[in-house]
């Protein structure tokens, strides 16, 4: 019955098409696969199936064309599967029509093999759907970061940087400020989830990864919300975080980029801190030139780091404890949980080894700028430390 059948696959697979189109609301439509483009790939599997039951030889190649096709023309994947199933079937009522009285039973003994062939059919349509998504995700992905790299690096030309901002789903915003976290080790994603996140607060962005860093572009409102998002960055950070003042022109991001890094460097390291480049100004100019704070925290602070590292620790500790209470020992006890007097001797003691006297403002000054200098150089409580 099939070799007689392979005669009439051509009409066969246009009535196989217009059976799908009048069951699958996808095929109906249209408007992504065109009539003619149908009836083609019907009159294909029609072959295929026909000559598989025939004993004759049968290639997938097309059929497997056909499912990458699907998948780069965006038809559903639940929709391609339907296809098939009302194809399978098509084939079955037809055979089942064409076959005589006596034939019955020979046809319901072969139905195992004849819905093998469908199976297999569709099996070979998925395999290629799925792979051309996969190609196409990783095309898109590859794609988004060359857009994403374009715009953080240099300054390129308008129809480029407008180009990759349609690619980033970038285009037609008006602000932006741009995101900088620290890997925690090379390709790792500092910030996980951070696109579906911001997605989620109506902020669009783009995001890349390279070796040390995991870094984004946001598209923020105005006025820009940086003290949220600064906190849902750190709701989900596993190391620093820095984040540019906002910028009105793409053109600009790679100068935002920079002031990310530094606000990223001007957070403690080790931590999970985000830094605004415009809230901490201090700390970010120290950070700006890391080789001059090297140099300021030998100046001020060498005997200091010279000594054994628990009274190195301790000391650190109660001067940064007092210089954030004013200058107040009490308060600066109450926080350490020690008597006021044994903050006194700390800081005469301070005092002593560095030649500075605190009730002095600018000694003050330069003991604090020392101790933000240790900070960022992540030099503080190390053992054998030294600037």
């Amino acid at each position: 019955m099939s070799r007689e059948l392979l005669d009439e696959v051509d009409q066969l697979g246009r009535e196989m098409a217009a059976r799908i189109r009048t069951d699958v609301p996808a095929y109906a439509a249209e408007d992504v696969v065109a009539a003619g483009e149908l009836d083609r790939s019907c009159v294909t599997n029609m072959h295929y199936v026909r000559s598989h039951l025939a004993g004759v030889d049968a290639r997938l190649d097309i059929p497997r064309s056909t499912g990458a096709q699907r998948a780069d023309q965006g038809v559903p994947y639940a929709m391609v599967l339907q296809a098939y199933r009302v194809g399978a079937r098509f084939i079955w009522e037809l055979m089942v029509e064409r076959g005589g009285p006596e034939d019955r039973d020979v046809l319901l003994l072969a139905a195992a093999d004849i819905w093998a062939v469908s199976d297999e059919l569709a099996a070979a349509v998925t395999e290629a759907y799925r792979g051309a998504v996969v190609d196409r995700v990783r095309r898109d992905g590859q794609m988004r970061a060359v857009a994403v790299a374009d715009l953080l690096d240099s300054a390129t030309a308008a129809g480029e940087v407008g180009r990759a901002a349609e690619i980033l789903g970038l285009a037609g915003s008006t602000r932006f400020v741009v995101v900088s976290a620290e890997a925690d080790e090379p390709g790792a994603e500092s910030l996980p989830g951070v696109e579906r996140l911001l997605r989620q607060r109506n902020l669009a962005s783009a995001w890349r990864l390279d070796h040390d860093h995991h870094e984004g572009i946001v598209a923020v409102r105005d006025p820009p919300p940086l003290d949220e998002v600064a906190r849902w960055l750190g709701e989900i950070a596993t190391s620093r975080v820095g984040l540019s003042d906002p910028v009105d022109r793409l053109t600009d991001i790679p100068l935002a980029r920079q002031q990310a890094r530094v606000a990223l460097a001007a957070a403690t390291p080790g931590s999970t801190e985000v830094v605004r480049y415009g809230e901490r100004p201090l700390a970010v100019l120290l950070a700006s030139s890391l080789e001059q704070s090297e140099l300021l925290v030998g100046a001020v602070l060498a005997p200091v780091l010279a000594m054994a590292p628990e009274d190195r620790a301790v000391i650190v500790d109660t001067a940064r404890a007092w210089l954030a209470a004013g200058g107040s020992t009490s308060a600066a006890a109450r926080e350490l949980h020690v008597h006021r007097n044994t903050v006194r001797y700390r800081i005469r003691r301070l005092e002593e080894v560095t030649g500075r006297d605190l009730a002095r403002p600018v000694d003050a000054a330069e003991l604090y700028v020392a101790l933000e200098c240790l900070r960022i150089l992540g030099l503080a409580g190390a053992p054998g430390a030294s600037p």
